[in-house]
């Protein structure tokens, strides 16, 4: 069977083709990612812009499109926080079923972050023994996991993420000192809000936003999923990648090897939630995943 797996972020949309096998492996045979600000000013308006609902539906066809000339013939699809917070979430939803053929879901956090689990465990050699906390960091939330051994899983959905901090917060260019602190001072306040007493042995962090911060850490010339997935990130060098952001005008930013244009107007604040998280729950490192929501939906669907 072969499966295409979408992720429509607030950010980014994505998908993943595979191919599955009766032993329960998955072989990718197309990878698609295109930037469309899905959640552009939902945060401030409570609607989708149009122009970014427009953009998000032609890459979801042009991807469906694509999945199909590749043979796909199952197609699972999932929406996160743009259009759970999108009054006119639904209407999306039925625009998108009408021109490709994609039947999408909005998901709960909680869901989300299974999923995200899921991707992880699947994704990465982790020691199961491990307490684990991993950190999806998108553009309109961050999603956080405690795995434990012989506990279930706590989870958990923050309102703070790249796009949504960015549209509160951010106004000047480079960022201005007092911008700089109600940023950290928001992060910080949120994350007050857990009343997690957890020390995890491991931090695992997915999506676009960490991958981001290791592909310029590495400062990578083009992206290679390769070489990011299961990096292992250092405090100090996501400390300096964020300082890094903080202190350049859009424009020299656009030009730092291993950073995506379309990331280039937000990823300060991503790299924050990141560096103000490591402090809060004390780790020195963060393992990197590029495997996040598409492939866990598409392990989810394959095992049924």
């Amino acid at each position: 069977m072969k499966l295409a797996a979408f992720d429509i972020g607030t950010n980014t949309t994505l998908m993943l083709a595979v191919e599955t096998s009766a032993g329960g492996t998955l072989r990718p045979i197309l990878e698609l990612s295109r930037i469309t600000r899905l959640g552009k000013g939902v945060d401030k308006t409570g609607a989708l812009d149009p122009e970014a609902a427009q953009c998000t539906l032609d890459a979801i066809v042009e991807f469906a499109d694509a999945a199909r000339r590749a043979g796909v013939d199952r197609f699972a699809a999932v929406a996160t926080s743009a259009l759970r917070d999108a009054r006119d979430g639904a209407d999306f939803i039925a625009r998108v079923r009408e021109r490709s053929g994609v039947e999408l879901k909005i998901i709960s956090g909680r869901e989300e972050a299974e999923l995200s689990h899921l991707a992880v465990i699947r994704g990465l050699k982790i020691d199961p023994s491990a307490r684990l906390l991993i950190v999806d960091i998108g553009g309109g939330s961050t999603e956080l996991i405690c795995a434990e051994p012989g506990r279930e899983l706590r989870m958990t959905s923050l309102q703070i993420g790249s796009v949504r901090l960015t549209e509160r917060i951010i106004y000047s260019d480079p960022p201005s000192a007092s911008e700089v602190v109600e940023l950290r001072e928001e992060i910080d306040r949120t994350l007050d809000t857990l009343g997690w007493n957890f020390k995890p042995d491991k931090l695992v962090g997915i999506a676009g936003t960490v991958t981001t911060v290791c592909a310029v850490a590495l400062e990578m010339e083009t992206y290679d999923s390769a070489r990011v997935h299961g990096h292992v990130l250092s405090r100090a060098e996501v400390s300096r990648v964020a300082a890094l952001f903080g202190k350049l005008p859009l424009a020299e930013r656009k030009k730092l090897k291993g950073l995506v244009e379309g990331r280039a107007d937000v990823i300060f604040a991503g790299a924050t939630i990141l560096e103000r998280l490591m402090l809060r729950f004390a780790v020195n490192d963060v393992i990197v995943s590029d495997q996040g929501v598409r492939w866990g939906l598409a392990w989810r669907d394959a095992s049924r």
